[in-house]
C-alpha cells in the first residue's frame, strides 16, 4: 500500500490541492502498478510561521 505525504506551506485553494491529490494518486498507479483502491495520499498544510528555511521562516521571507 503506498503511502504519499505531501507537505505544503498553506494558501492554496481547495481545488489545487485536490487536482494534485488526484494526479500523484494517479502517477503512482501508472509508475508502480498498485491498484488505486491501495494508494493513500496525505497533504499535510503549514503555515508560513511554522515552516523555516534554515533559520528564516517562510512568513519572514519574500514571496
Amino acid at each position: 500500500m503506498p503511502i504519499i505525504q505531501i507537505t505544503l506551506i498553506e494558501g492554496r485553494d481547495q481545488e489545487t490541492i485536490e487536482t494534485c491529490i488526484r494526479n500523484v494518486a494517479r502517477t503512482v498507479h501508472e509508475s508502480l502498478g498498485a491498484p488505486m483502491t491501495s494508494i493513500r495520499v496525505i497533504v499535510n498544510e503549514v503555515p508560513k510561521n511554522r515552516f523555516a528555511v534554515g533559520d528564516m521562516l517562510k512568513s519572514e521571507m519574500l514571496e
